[in-house]
């Protein structure tokens, strides 16, 4: 039950870490962060200049950039579990290669990764032709 309970919170941040590395890749939100920018520095003169106008920026960008780098962390950590697969895949391509790291990299952490599993599989039935 805590198993199927880890795996759907693991899927709740990965959808929404997705969603938010493509939405802020996009030239329009670049623009809407301009226009936020814009109004706020409009309302400076309405607002005095006060302390409370420029902690609103503050807080705001803070916020942003605290939540920014576990995005980007996420996105990091995904492309170099597939730009480990395609590289252990190379690797088991080439008919030379010394293999005897890459095999014992496959821990049980990589077997929970489904794309990786599939590659267990695909050496698990080599490994069988071998003997």
């Amino acid at each position: 039950m805590a198993r199927r309970k880890k795996r759907k919170q693991a899927f709740w941040f990965t959808h929404i870490a997705k969603w938010a590395s493509r939405t802020a890749g996009k030239p329009s939100t670049f623009m809407v962060a301009l226009v936020i920018i814009f109004v706020w520095l409009l309302t400076g003169p309405i607002f005095h200049f006060s302390d409370t106008w420029q902690l609103v920026i503050n807080t705001s960008t803070t916020i942003i950039t605290f939540l920014m780098v576990f995005l980007i962390q996420s996105t990091q950590n995904r492309d170099q579990e597939a730009l480990q697969i395609k590289l252990d895949e190379v690797l088991r391509s080439m008919e030379n290669a010394h293999t005897v790291l890459l095999e014992a990299r496959m821990t049980a952490e990589c077997l929970k990764c489904r794309m990786c599993g599939t590659v267990i599989l695909m050496v698990e039935s080599t490994k069988g032709g071998e003997g």
